[in-house]
């Protein structure tokens, strides 16, 4: 989740991934926009931390008022893209004061099971973000994960609320998206850190200004709760979830909401809603730090490696001479209105740190810099911050910043204390440490105060949760996983001892069969399971 330059809590799925989900599933929308995007915004209700007593009411049953929208039924029609339906589902604006005529749309898809013998219901996936299309991300899980399970399950996935087709959070013009990831997030005197809270201050009051009323109603809790009316309108006493990447902290705080209604949850690449903005943003920092290390080690044992050929500190040395040129003088790119900057160059640095795949692309891109040429860099970057060749944005940002500004209070509330962290950050990576807390800044400015808080989440009386975590995963550190597993009552923990963001459908034949036994016979792995 790093260098999205408002919010340090992106947690994007693996290169690898975003390639193959290729296919837009474009019938599946849930409505543009949404109503009186300029009104005020107000507090929303329950938008707390799911700890184990903040379920109260929702755990217990379903209220009246609520009812509508748990029986409601979903009108499937083909996605235009064979064996995929898609439709639409009404939940309240407002969990706590419902208004039909308030109500949003979200888009919702499946694929139904491929196989013949009995199926086990609905599993729903959602690969992180916050923002990220969950309906995108069905395409790679359904033709992607192992057959054992799609064979059994109905993939099913909503984009949650303001993402993609589910009335997306809009903040900028395209034009001022390009001039605001460009802004230099490493300032070196007080015109530049003018510039970094201007820039700030111009994108959340663009977010206002185009969602305002929908700002206060985006928070994880908001999404929990839209999943459990998911559930029952699939017809499922139990909800069956893949979540990769934030989509971790979204399953767990379902958990923390209704734990009588889990069923068999995994929880890949996981969050720890236990520590705060600031702790998460500056351990996220080392996290990246140690990708690079690896990447580095990688890099250093091939002739031509950009980076040099001796050690993994000379290669830091060398990126690190990168940025400060690039700062001083950004190349030249294809786009002569976009010349790649530091903040670009190490956006598109950081990406590649998200799956081995993607390293033959950066150490290419670093190549082509040294070179002076920017392009290849500059491409890193905008596949990071999902802009396409003819310049158009996705929402992932936008999302990404309204459901983290409401989650946790902000980790700075002043420049003042972004210098106060600045030693820390750096310690934890000297590399990347500096960006990631400054790009920590922009939630200070947000309009809609923060609803949730940093609380542990045990989900008592859920049944057994499976936690998966990788030992060098660069967006969520292995550290998470482990605090995440004991945190849960039931939680187990398997361990994949490798590189990249998130482990299960990637690779490793040892965790797709661990998690494939809990998907399909409830079978948890022993403790200590490590795979590599």
């Amino acid at each position: 989740m790093p260098a999205a330059k408002h919010s340090m809590r992106l947690l994007r799925m693996p290169a690898t991934v975003i390639a193959v989900t290729g296919l837009l599933l474009s019938a599946c929308s849930g409505g543009g926009g949404h109503k009186a995007a300029a009104d005020s915004p107000g507090a929303s209700a329950g938008s707390t931390a799911a700890s184990s007593g903040a379920a109260g009411s929702a755990a217990g049953g379903i209220s009246a008022n609520l009812a509508s929208y748990y029986n409601q039924k979903i009108s499937w029609h083909s996605c235009g893209v064979s064996g995929f339906d898609c439709g639409t589902m009404k939940v309240p604006l407002d969990y706590a004061h419902p208004v039909s005529a308030d109500d949003l749309k979200l888009a919702v898809a499946r694929k139904a099971a491929t196989g013949k013998g009995g199926k086990l219901g609905s599993l729903l996936v959602n690969p992180g973000g916050p923002g990220g299309s969950a309906i995108d991300y069905l395409q790679y899980a359904a033709l992607g994960y192992p057959s054992a399970v799609t064979s059994r399950y109905d993939m099913v996935a909503v984009d949650p609320r303001g993402v993609a087709r589910s009335q997306p959070v809009e903040c900028l013009t395209d034009k001022q998206m390009d001039a605001f990831t460009a802004v230099d997030t490493t300032p070196d005197n007080s015109a530049e850190i003018k510039a970094v809270t201007t820039a700030d201050r111009t994108f959340d009051n663009g977010c206002e200004h185009r969602s305002g009323k929908l700002l206060a109603h985006v928070s994880t809790v908001d999404s929990a709760r839209d999943m459990d009316v998911l559930r029952a309108i699939l017809g499922d006493k139990k909800l069956n979830y893949i979540g990769k990447s934030y989509g971790t902290f979204l399953g767990a705080t379902y958990a923390g909401l209704f734990p009588k209604n889990v069923g068999h949850l995994v929880l890949d690449g996981a969050m720890d809603p236990s520590i705060s903005a600031l702790d998460s943003s500056r351990t996220q920092a080392g996290g990246f730090e140690v990708a690079f290390d690896a990447f580095a080690k990688d890099c250093v044992a091939r002739s031509g490696c950009p980076l040099g050929t001796t050690s993994v500190a000379d290669a830091g040395k060398h990126l690190t001479a990168l940025f400060a040129s690039l700062d001083a003088h950004p190349l030249k790119t294809g786009d002569v209105s976009r010349p790649l900057t530091e903040a670009l160059g190490t956006t598109g640095v950081i990406s590649a740190m998200y799956d081995q795949s993607a390293w033959p692309s950066l150490r290419s891109a670093l190549t082509d810099a040294t070179k002076g040429q920017g392009d290849a860099l500059l491409q890193l970057s905008d596949s990071y911050y999902e802009r396409d060749d003819s310049g158009k944005y996705s929402n992932l940002m936008y999302a990404n910043a309204a459901v983290n500004c409401l989650d946790l209070p902000p980790a700075f509330k002043s420049p003042a204390d972004v210098e106060k962290a600045l030693p820390s950050f750096r310690k934890a990576s000297p590399l990347f440490g500096t960006t990631l807390a400054w790009s920590s800044l922009g939630c200070a400015y947000w309009p809609v105060a923060s609803t949730g808080h940093a609380a542990k989440i045990t989900a008592d009386g859920a049944g057994p949760i499976l936690v998966v975590g990788t030992t060098r995963d660069p967006a969520t550190p292995y550290a998470w996983a482990k605090s995440l597993a004991s945190q849960l009552s039931s939680g187990h923990l398997l361990t994949y001892q490798g590189d990249g963001h998130t482990a299960y459908a990637r690779g490793s034949s040892c965790i797709d069969s661990a998690v494939n036994a809990y998907l399909l016979a409830g079978t948890v792995p022993p403790n200590g399971k490590t795979c590599s």
